[in-house]
């Protein structure tokens, strides 16, 4: 069952006021009018002071015995001659002037106790003959009360007692309060009354009401004061009717048409809104199931429905109370809510005759319209399934502060000053809905052209004086009831089980369409729109001119208001604008809860389009008007559901935008519109906007509604500069911080998808000026170059001057500048990006000298972040590094985060050392971001990627691949790490790095020289280097460093003259100089011979040089006896091959010094002692520690309407399953890799910074695959850049890894190391390794002290807490990004994503092998649209502060060219974001650290330095 069941009731319910479903049936309205027989009595024939007699003594008799005043007794009428005739005594009585208040009473309480007898217990008092036939005695009783509430004879209207006191109508009040009382009881308890019994109740009740209400609302009088009353018991006993006996089509019949005579009462329409909620709440329970959501309504008000009632009878009762009312929309014509035949004889009586329409109470329309549509609306959410808070007395108390201020409000409603009924019994404050299976709805093919509009008004910006525009009547709250919030995480879902929107608007949509042109410029005759005619519209016409089709009133009546002077200043259609509005927003709900692939009429998107059209219009002072806010709050999805045609409003959405978004000081007429609200709903629109120009190009945009544009035809790609522009002037006034990071994403978008665009064909911008001003030029274009120098320029500028306190816009506006730091543009201007990096370090800067108290972890997370961001921007841009001022701004930074203040503070001051400052860093966090900074500038700027790939950042090499390439190395397979291992020196240098030093030449390397290879193992990765002792440069040794030995000289014949000269040590001359005291002071060897032991030891050694000069002559002269040849000759020793190289390179790279034998050497070489067991295991542990963060994304394509985890994996097995568009997007988010060949990250740490060989299987990728070949079993997608990699995979089953867990945790050694494993790992006992600030250890970037490895206690600035080794990392250590293809959007309610987590399996689970939490988890769900663009959905955990990741954002519209980036962005984001708030990560750079100083702990060799030396001097292992 569904709404379609409704839509068959004939629907000539609408085509007039009268007839409708009930046409063919008498009606009963004359006989309540008229009065009935029965209400008079005998006594009324004579003078009326003898009958007041005669009825004050006989009912002051019969309430004797009613037990008030004494016990009750049994009454003496024995007869039905005796009670009738009591009761035409009582019947007079009721019908007493009211100043015989007493006797009046005693009827009432006579009556009101006789009626016990139709309860299943009568009471004693009453008569016998009552208690035999009830019902009959009944209904003359209920008829004989209907002269308590009629006119006394001269009197015109009911009750308009000017000249009694308010006592009086005070105590009539109570009687008839008692009466109502009394019937609703009856009603509710008895179980016999019959059919007659309940038409007489109803029909009585009916015509109190119609008594009561009819008339003009007069302030005070006895109908004002019971107006709610008498209502609530019509409307409640008349639901009561229904369920016990259903009233006939003439009962319902006349309850419509007296309905239609009491319009002008609010609270009829305030109980009509109570009783149709109570109604559709429980129609919801039973037409779509216990899972759609439920209608949440007051207790009270959910009592109204009787228990019992079939779900027949409900549905019946639903549909007939909805048009009890007839058309709504005629709520804003007062001519016809005035045509009543009270309304009539209020004019022709009045001193003044004027037109009915005149009268005062009328003021109060336009508050009983917008409460009308708000009911409606109401409605129309409760069947979307929206869950929205309700409240009409807000509604009521704006608009009736509105007439206030207006003057014009001079009879207040009833609704502010009526004491009844009690407040528990008011209208429902609030009701909200809760999410179902939907029955198709069957639209009938005949209610087409059931649809036009039958009004004739005027638009608002046509009204008399400006000054009405302040001053609109009631106010809106801009449709509360249909309002969803547009937050990117806040709005309510839609039911999934919601009638389709063709089903709602057959049953509601013609009232709304006709609500919503109230006051437009065009109006339908017949079937198709006309707009007025230029005098038509400047000359206002009557805004209560009706449809020439009415019977009871046509165009031809005298048409007293057709002067603009003749209609009431309250009721200008103006006034009605809050009610349009309400209905423009229902509208906009209706259309935007369309599935995927559902189908709308098309004469209904012609009117809703139509309607959106005149709602939009812009009036003379651009004000905000309520329409426009209405449209644009509940619009937010109007361009991202495939609404045929829904193109031809963008004009018209742009200038609404251009109202809104720009402007700092909003003008808004509705004071009850949150700006903040209203901006993110515009924001909304915009998103869904920002690619269609270059997407659609030159597609025209047609025109409609018969205006004709001056400016020729206009195509998409006119309007990318008004967007562009309506997108940064929107950024550079937003205030909010949610819709500042939105636009930031937009912007992102905007400049990616220009660039992109532009690289595949050079984009010509239309209608540019070229001018010799370079700047005018940049902002009157809308180019990637030009948008690129304006975002660069807007975003850094308000991050410095506005959002530098605010987290989240913050990493907003930092991760657009790395966005943009990566996007390729030809024409890139340098300046620019180093305006940019400089920009970057003012932020840091500022950030980091903010006074302690605001120094916080959002603010540290802001600073790591920037520091992220710069790295980003000069890796990106490398030459910006050349210029030398940017170079000293960025190592100043650097220097800054790492020892928390400047070298030089300001220019002019002395420099200070490093060794004359302390070092305080802003936090430990801050300076792990800075020393990252000065990693990246001094290894990757300007050399990344390498050119082996941005796979690594490292060598390849290790102990083994090293050992295998040496001379000494035997060759053969086997060749175990702890072998190659065992012909390594470790030491660790500086409590940070570990060397590995080879002391032999690789055998590439034939030269003699002292050579040694070392493995260098840091923070920051591996890396292998060969060094050599060389005396000359390698193009000045030649070939051959060592000649051959040239021989000895020939010896000459000719011997020379032989002179005998006496060899002096000095000239001669200096003997003739005089010696002074210098010249004794060394003294000579004669005066050392004078002591007696010197002398007796230099006779001992003259005596040994003596025995050793005859030792070798007596050798020389044996020698020439025994050998016949020459005397040898002496050859130079051959070259030295076997060198300590180990000991060369640490003594020539500073590590050891003659000066260490005070022990200093020790705090900065410590050797490892390779034997112990583990070593190897650590070594490869370390090895496997990335030194960039490692990101996984899951990729999924689910097809329309699948819902378990193996249908949506089996997807993309074959392409002929998916789109070709999805294997378009796998290619976009990154580069093919082979798992087994690839040495960075993979998705699972079992294959990942390894290099391996496949079998065959393994090897083998699969043909003709949907993406399945990126399973992660051979290939995987993959990204990277300096600081991190991303794997993207395709799961195709659910993983069987996750069943063996990676990691051993037999042993705390291993646990401690494999946390290395864990991306995001938490301090272990290792860290905060002593973050000493000594003054020994000032000169260096590391603050670690080996002497604190053992004690585990508090950093200085206490942001790590070291703590027990943890066996498993933090729950949210290993970030799930998921991110779904979608064919249909409302499948990503329903993904099975418990069963596809056990798919996405990576490794760093922990030891259990845990699933995490699908709640923890972050989605990016991507629904192709038909037009080819792309619409996202993001969803996060639940109240993380860092869900809110850019550029992507929930809702956003992308073309497919910019997807892959976008979303590869933003999952990097997701994850960047979610490390800075976890207060334990790590970066993976200060992870190696802390292993290395484990390393120490575990293996270093106690060693003196004498021992040391030792060590270095001893022979190197074989």
């Amino acid at each position: 069952m569904n709404l379609g069941v409704f839509n068959r009731v004939n629907y000539n319910a609408k085509e007039s006021e009268s007839g409708g479903m009930y046409s063919e049936w008498a009606s009963l309205t004359s006989l309540i009018q008229n009065g009935n027989e029965e209400s008079q009595s005998v006594l009324g024939k004579f003078p009326m002071g003898s009958g007041k007699e005669v009825a004050m003594a006989v009912v002051k008799q019969l309430a004797a015995n009613l037990g008030f005043a004494q016990a009750a007794e049994p009454s003496p009428l024995t007869t039905d001659r005796e009670v009738q005739w009591c009761m035409e005594v009582i019947c007079f009585g009721m019908s007493l002037p009211l100043n015989e208040h007493d006797t009046i009473r005693d009827c009432v309480h006579v009556y009101c106790e006789w009626l016990s007898a139709l309860h299943p217990v009568p009471k004693v008092s009453v008569p016998r003959p009552v208690c035999e036939d009830p019902n009959l005695y009944a209904r003359k009783m209920i008829c004989h009360f209907h002269n308590l509430f009629v006119p006394r004879k001269g009197e015109v209207w009911s009750f308009p007692y000017l000249d009694l006191g308010a006592d009086t109508i005070n105590r009539q009040a109570v009687l008839c309060h008692r009466v109502l009382r009394t019937l609703q009881h009856l009603a509710q308890v008895s179980t016999s009354l019959t059919r007659e019994t309940w038409e007489a109740l109803l029909l009585f009740l009916l015509a109190i009401n119609d008594t009561l209400l009819a008339p003009p609302t007069i302030k005070d009088d006895v109908g004002d004061q019971l107006c709610e009353r008498v209502l609530s018991v019509l409307f409640e006993v008349w639901l009561l009717a229904c369920a016990r006996c259903f009233p006939s089509p003439p009962l319902w019949k006349t309850f419509r048409e007296t309905c239609m005579n009491w319009r002008h009462r609010i609270a009829l329409i305030e109980q009509w809104n109570r009783v149709n909620l109570a109604l559709t709440a429980r129609l919801l329970e039973f037409m779509y199931g216990p899972s759609f959501p439920e209608l949440k309504i007051p207790e009270e008000d959910a009592q109204l429905i009787p228990v019992g009632m079939s779900n027949d009878c409900i549905a019946q009762s639903w549909f007939r109370f909805l048009h009890c009312l007839g058309n709504p929309a005629n709520l804003c014509r007062p001519a016809v809510v005035s045509q009543t035949q009270k309304f009539l004889q209020f004019a022709i009586t009045s001193e003044n005759v004027i037109d009915p329409c005149q009268h005062p109470c009328l003021a109060a329309l336009p508050l009983i319209f917008l409460k009308a549509i708000k009911g409606i609306a109401g409605q129309v959410d409760a069947f979307l399934g929206i869950a929205q808070p309700y409240s009409w007395e807000e509604c009521s108390s704006s608009s009736d502060r509105d007439k206030k201020e207006s003057g014009v409000f001079s009879h207040p409603t009833s609704a502010t000053h009526s004491p009844t009924p009690p407040p528990q019994r008011r209208l429902a404050k609030s009701f909200s809905v809760a999410p179902s299976a939907v029955t198709k709805g069957i639209p009938k093919a005949s209610l087409i052209g059931l649809t036009s509009s039958r009004t004739t008004s005027v638009s608002a910006a046509s009204s008399g004086n400006p000054s009405s525009a302040l001053n609109s009547g009631p106010s809106s709250a801009s449709s509360l009831s249909s309002m969803v919030s547009l937050g990117g995480d806040s709005r309510p879902p839609l039911a999934p089980a919601r009638p389709k929107c063709n089903s709602i608007l057959h049953m509601f949509g013609e009232w709304l369409f006709e609500a919503a042109h109230i006051g437009s410029e065009v109006v339908y005759y017949g079937k198709g729109p006309v707009q007025r005619n230029e005098a038509s519209v400047n000359k206002r016409p009557s805004s209560l001119q009706l449809d020439s089709r009415k019977a009871s009133l046509s165009l031809s009546q005298p048409g007293s208001l057709t002067d603009e002077a003749d209609i009431p200043p309250a009721l200008t259609i103006d006034k009605y604008e809050a009610g349009r509005a309400e209905a423009l927003g229902a509208l906009c709900c209706i259309f935007c809860a369309k599935k995927t692939g559902e189908e709308i009429l098309p004469v209904y998107l012609a009117r809703f389009y139509l309607a959106l059209q005149q709602g939009l219009h812009i009036n003379e002072n651009r004000e905000c008007s309520e329409t426009l806010a209405s449209i644009l709050l509940n619009s937010a999805d109007l361009f991202r559901l495939d609404l045929d045609g829904v193109q031809v409003l963008l004009p018209h959405f742009i200038d609404a935008l251009e109202i809104v978004l720009p402007e700092k000081e909003l003008k808004l007429k509705s004071p009850s519109v949150l700006k903040t609200e209203l901006r993110r709903a515009s924001i909304h629109l915009l998103l869904s906007m920002l690619v269609l120009p270059l997407h659609f190009q030159n597609l025209t945009i047609k025109e409609f509604g018969g205006g004709s544009s001056e400016r020729g035809p206009l195509t998409f790609a006119q309007l990318k500069p008004r967007l562009m522009n309506l997108l940064i002037n929107a950024l550079q006034v937003e205030s909010d911080p949610q819709n500042a990071q939105m636009l930031l994403g937009g912007l992102l978008l905007s400049v990616q998808d220009s660039a992109i665009a532009e690289e595949v064909e050079p984009v010509t911008q239309p209608d540019t000026c070229l001018g010799s001003d370079s700047t005018s030029n940049i902002l009157s274009s809308d180019s990637a170059h030009a948008l690129f120098v304006r975002a660069t320029y807007l975003v850094c500028h308000r991050l410095i001057s506005s959002w530098k306190t605010d987290l989240n816009v913050s990493l907003a506006a930092l991760e657009l500048l790395a966005g943009l730091a990566r996007i390729h543009i030809r024409e890139t201007d340098a300046l620019e990006c180093k305006r940019a990096v400089k920009w970057l370090c003012d932020y840091i800067v500022y950030q980091c000298s903010r006074p302690p108290p605001a120094h916080s972890k959002d603010l540290h997370s802001t600073i790591v972040a920037a520091f992220q961001c710069a790295a980003v921007w000069l890796v990106a841009h490398p030459y910006l590094l050349e210029d030398k001022e940017c170079l000293t701004t960025v190592l100043e930074v650097v220097e800054l985060g790492i020892s928390g203040s400047k070298s030089q503070r300001k220019p002019g001051e002395p420099i200070r050392m490093k060794d004359e400052k302390e070092l305080k860093p802003a936090s430990m966090r801050v300076r792990d971001a800075a020393e990252a900074l000065l990693t990246i500038i001094l290894e990757q700027v300007g050399y990344f990627p390498s050119p082996c790939g941005a796979e690594s950042l490292w060598s390849l090499l290790d102990e083994v691949a090293l050992l295998r390439h040496c001379n000494s190395w035997p060759g053969g397979d086997h060749l175990s790490r702890e072998m190659a291992v065992d012909r390594f020196r470790y030491f660790v240098v500086e409590n940070s790095t570990v060397l590995a030093l080879l002391e032999e030449p690789l055998g590439n390397d034939q030269d003699p020289q002292p050579t040694v290879t070392v493995l260098i193992r840091g923070p920051f990765g591996r890396h292998a280097w060969t060094m050599q002792l060389r005396h000359l440069p390698r193009h000045k040794s030649g070939t051959k460093y060592h000649a051959p030995n040239p021989g000895r000289p020939v010896p000459m014949a000719d011997v020379g003259v032989s002179h005998d000269v006496k060899h002096r040590y000095f000239p001669e001359n200096v003997d003739r100089i005089p010696q002074c005291k210098v010249d004794r002071s060394i003294p000579s060897m004669e005066s050392l011979l004078m002591d007696p032991n010197v002398a007796a030891e230099h006779a001992h050694l003259s005596q040994l040089v003596e025995q050793q000069t005859a030792l070798e002559t007596a050798a020389g002269q044996q020698r020439c006896k025994e050998t016949d040849g020459p005397f040898p000759e002496c050859t130079p020793p051959p070259a030295c091959h076997e060198f300590q190289t180990a000991r060369l390179f640490l003594s020539h790279f500073g590590f050891l010094s003659l000066d260490a034998a005070s022990g200093n050497v020790g705090s900065r070489l410590t050797a490892l002692n390779t034997s112990l067991d583990g070593f190897c295991h650590d070594l490869e542990v370390l090895d496997n520690m990335s030194s960039r963060t490692c990101d996984t994304v899951h990729v999924f394509y689910v097809r329309a309407g699948q819902k378990t985890a193996e249908e949506i994996l089996s997807n993309v097995q074959s392409e002929s399953t998916v789109s070709p568009h999805f294997l378009e997007f796998l290619q976009s988010l990154g580069w093919s890799v082979n798992v087994f060949q690839h040495p960075g990250w993979t998705g699972h740490i079992s294959t990942s910074w390894k290099v391996t060989q496949p079998t065959s299987e393994q090897a083998r990728a699969p043909s003709n695959h949907g993406g399945s070949a990126y399973n992660g079993d051979s290939q995987v997608l993959y990204w990277a850049d300096a600081s991190s990699e991303i794997a993207f995979v395709v799961p195709t089953q659910c993983s069987e890894h996750d069943v063996s867990p990676q990691f051993d945790s037999s042993s705390e050694s291993t646990n401690v190391s494999g946390q290395g494993w864990f991306e995001r790992s938490i301090s272990e006992s290792t860290g905060n390794v002593g973050r000493s600030t000594e003054k020994t250890r000032t000169l260096s970037l590391d603050l670690d002290k080996p002497s604190a490895l053992s004690s585990a206690g508090t950093n200085g600035s206490g942001r790590r807490h070291a703590g027990a080794v943890r066996h498993s990392p933090p729950p949210h250590s290993n970030t799930k990004v998921l991110v779904f293809w979608t064919e249909s959007f409302e499948d990503q309610l329903q993904f099975p994503l418990a069963d596809l987590l056990r798919a996405t399996t990576t490794g760093l689970e922990g030891g259990s092998g845990r699933v995490p939490d699908e709640r923890d988890c972050f989605l990016i769900c991507l629904h192709a649209l038909a037009s080819g663009l792309l619409r996202v959905k993001l969803q996060g955990p639940a109240g993380g502060r860092t869900s809110l990741a850019t550029p992507l954002v929930d809702g956003m519209v992308v073309s497919r060219r910019a997807l892959g980036s976008m979303v590869r962005q933003t999952a990097l984001n997701m994850c960047r974001r979610r490390r800075l708030d976890n207060d334990s990560y790590q970066p993976p750079h200060l992870r190696r650290r802390i292993k290395v100083q484990e390393l120490v702990q575990k293996y270093r060799c106690q060693l003196s330095y004498p021992e040391l030396l030792t060590y270095l001097f001893s022979d190197p292992p074989t």
